[in-house]
């Protein structure tokens, strides 16, 4: 099953099972007590179907004291309405039409982790961290997610209206945004430079490691591969199931990630199989910020086991697992269970993962071509009365031939993928660890070589 996809809560790691409830792990004490709180319940409910200024719906008062027992635990655990349940089932096999914002709730505050890449929400700027104040002109404290997901969602080709704060403004901003149908393909990948891969996950979802393994082929990475980049930035994460399997791609054996719960049902480890060799080329994994969940599973299993250098700026932190309960009646609840931690046994709850580089995000700005704002860069030819290099360089050397052909292929071939780098500052650091990654593959010495 898929998790809920933008504007919905998509960054948690979810499994489906049926409820089992018992009371034997209940003590006598604790179902007395219990018992007597649901007294209180039913009478405040009585007082206010007797004497409430208007009329009240009984079914809808006790599902939002439902919600609200859920959003007091933390803020991914919740209530899901028959409709809700419905939703995040139809999400699993197909598109929906919406702008593309991943969310949570910190400090009572609806709260972008990140928008999607591609969608009106990303083209509009929204960014990570950014905290939806209001909705249309409603305010958003202390609303339930599942509400503000509904007022995002909407008919392609129509508006809604956010009102932004971001660090560093004095004051709201507001961004209107034209929903449209947000793609649940999650994979896409290109060549940098030959040899070089680049591969981007959206999301952990149902078909994520199938797609990522048909990319993989595409681009030839079993023939001369030299390195990929796995980008994981907002990434807000997703199926738990695809997290192990896309970390078993590039593992070979060990430990992926193990959970931890209060009962021993909820206690698990998952481990790699063997590749038989294949996928052992450097790896470089991108993550920022808004990199959470099933992402950070990926990022932690290959740092532990020092598959790839993990590059770019500390990722959300949300360490926890959350199980969908089907309930009576087509509603569910999606409830917290349990704590998953890295194969050294780290729990990245609320801090996450660090970066092996930590390589912060530069807004790219597209330089002026006026000569006097930008820096004059100077070299020996340039200096005055400088000494002439007797031995000129042979134009119809191989060296220079192979470095025209691979400058020709890159002004062709790889042209998207250029322009992509000269704006990303992130990216072109991962490349450049690429190639270092690979130089050292070629020069270092071998068993027999010592």
């Amino acid at each position: 099953m898929k998790p809920l996809t933008a504007p919905a809560l998509i960054f948690s790691i979810f499994l489906f099972i049926m409820p089992s409830i018992s009371l034997a792990a209940i003590s006598q004490e604790q179902q007395e007590a219990t018992y007597r709180q649901l007294e209180v319940f039913a009478n405040v409910l009585s007082i206010l179907q007797e004497n409430y200024l208007e009329e009240i719906d009984a079914d809808t008062t006790i599902e939002g004291a439902i919600s609200g027992m859920l959003l007091s635990l933390d803020p991914h655990s919740s209530y899901l309405t028959a409709e809700d349940f419905d939703e995040l089932q139809e999400e699993t096999r197909g598109n929906f039409s919406g702008v593309g914002i991943e969310l949570t709730i910190r400090d009572s505050i609806l709260t972008v982790i990140s928008p999607i890449a591609g969608t009106p929400a990303d083209k509009a700027g929204i960014m990570a961290k950014d905290l939806i104040v209001k909705i249309n002109g409603e305010a958003t404290k202390s609303m339930p997610s599942m509400e503000a997901v509904k007022l995002l969602r909407g008919p392609k080709g129509s508006e809604v209206t956010i009102s932004i704060y971001r660090d560093g403004w004095e004051e709201l901003q507001d961004f209107t945004i034209v929903r449209d149908i947000i793609s649940l393909h999650s994979v896409n990948g290109l060549m940098l430079e030959p040899g070089f891969a680049y591969i981007r996950i959206t999301n952990f979802q149902e078909q994520t490691t199938k797609d990522l393994k048909e990319t993989l082929n595409e681009l030839n990475m079993d023939s001369t591969v030299k390195g990929l980049v796995l980008d994981l930035r907002n990434n807000p994460g997703g199926l738990l199931d695809q997290a192990i399997s896309v970390s078993d791609v590039f593992l070979e054996e060990g430990l992926v990630v193990y959970t931890k719960g209060r009962i021993p049902e909820q206690n698990m480890t998952f481990q790699a199989h063997a590749n038989n060799g294949k996928n052992t080329y450097p790896l470089v994994i991108l993550v920022n910020e808004g990199s959470a969940s099933a992402s950070e599973i990926v990022a932690g299993a290959i740092q532990d086991h020092q598959r790839g250098v993990i590059v770019g700026s500390t990722t959300f932190g949300k360490g926890s697992v959350q199980t969908i309960l089907p309930m009576p009646g087509g509603s569910g609840l999606r409830l917290t269970t349990a704590r998953y931690y890295t194969p050294d046994g780290r729990s990245i709850q609320a801090t996450g993962i660090v970066p092996d580089v930590e390589v912060p995000y530069i807004p790219f700005v597209e330089q002026r071509k006026d000569k006097q704002l930008s820096l004059a860069i100077v070299r020996e030819a340039d200096l005055k009365n400088h000494i002439l290099n007797s031995i000129k360089p042979d134009k119809n050397s191989s060296a220079n031939n192979q470095e025209n052909k691979e400058k020709e292929e890159l002004q062709g071939e790889y042209k998207d993928a250029q322009a992509q780098l000269k704006k990303d500052n992130q990216l072109r650091t991962a490349l450049n660890i690429l190639k270092s990654l690979n130089l050292y593959t070629k020069t270092k010495p071998t068993q027999k070589d010592v």
